[in-house]
């Protein structure tokens, strides 16, 4: 030990020279890729939308702190991931002609300013503050969300009660469908709908009650089955054809799309 401790280094590392510096590309792709204006308004409207659903999740926990009576503090996870994705927008920038406009400038210009404010606001002041007035843009993902799942539940309910060997949970499927329809108890072309199941509900379920100790699967007379069958096909044409009154709430974000053309 006392050999070791009087040996000189075998060697000594220089000093850092910036010049060395290797910039890392991880996030970026193998092979250059150019964005027309039209990509590069696009690409930022999926940014603001990630941004704008981090700022709503930041502003939320602010909430809870104050119910906690603790001082709302920022997490680092929001601010990691509000810097790479203001990072992402101001990358989408380049390949715009030049003069590079600011951000903030650029969110005003195409519109989306106006599609996110949340966003907006946080890029200015760098710090995530909630709307007094609902934008424009919050309807648009819960709404799409809706008719996405009404679409899903009744292919797999139309497909069930045609091929399964039981249908002990066709009720509970059409209780689920109902839920979702009286989310959207608004849109008239879907009411008619709701009022049918609301007629049938209760016979339907009682129909296909068992005796106690039966082995026998539940099943639904033909006439129910029919009446299922027709009801979905029902559902999924009017989702399908999007209808004005059912894509209302998609208009603000549809409109900036078919803008770009």
């Amino acid at each position: 030990m006392a050999a070791v401790s009087l040996t000189g280094p075998l060697c000594k590392p220089c000093s850092y020279n910036s010049h060395f510096k290797v910039e890392v590309f991880v996030k970026k792709p193998l092979m250059p890729i150019h964005l027309s204006s039209e990509q590069v308004a696009v690409e930022m409207l999926c940014l603001c939308s990630q941004l704008d659903l981090l700022i709503r999740a930041q502003v939320h926990q602010f909430q809870e702190q104050l119910n906690m009576d603790t001082s709302p503090e920022e997490s680092e996870c929001f601010k990691r991931q509000g810097a790479e994705i203001i990072y992402q927008m101001n990358q989408c920038l380049e390949h715009l002609s030049k003069p590079v406009p600011q951000l903030e400038d650029y969110l005003d210009v195409v519109g989306l300013s106006f599609l996110f404010p949340r966003v907006e606001v946080y890029i200015i002041h760098g710090s995530p503050f909630d709307m007094l007035e609902r934008p424009p843009s919050d309807a648009y993902f819960p709404h799409i969300g809706k008719l996405n799942q009404l679409l899903v539940l009744s292919q797999q309910l139309d497909e069930d009660v045609k091929h399964l060997g039981s249908h002990k949970y066709i009720a509970h499927q059409l209780s689920a469908i109902y839920q979702v329809l009286n989310s959207l108890k608004d849109i008239l072309s879907l009411s008619s709908i709701r009022k049918d199941i609301e007629a049938n509900f209760k016979p339907l379920k009682k129909s296909l009650l068992t005796e106690q100790g039966s082995k026998l699967e539940p099943q639904l007379p033909g006439h129910y089955i029919s009446w299922v069958s027709e009801l979905t096909h029902n559902l999924i044409s009017t989702v399908l054809s999007l209808s004005e009154e059912l894509t209302e709430d998609l208009d603000p974000v549809m409109e900036f799309v078919s803008n770009l053309s």
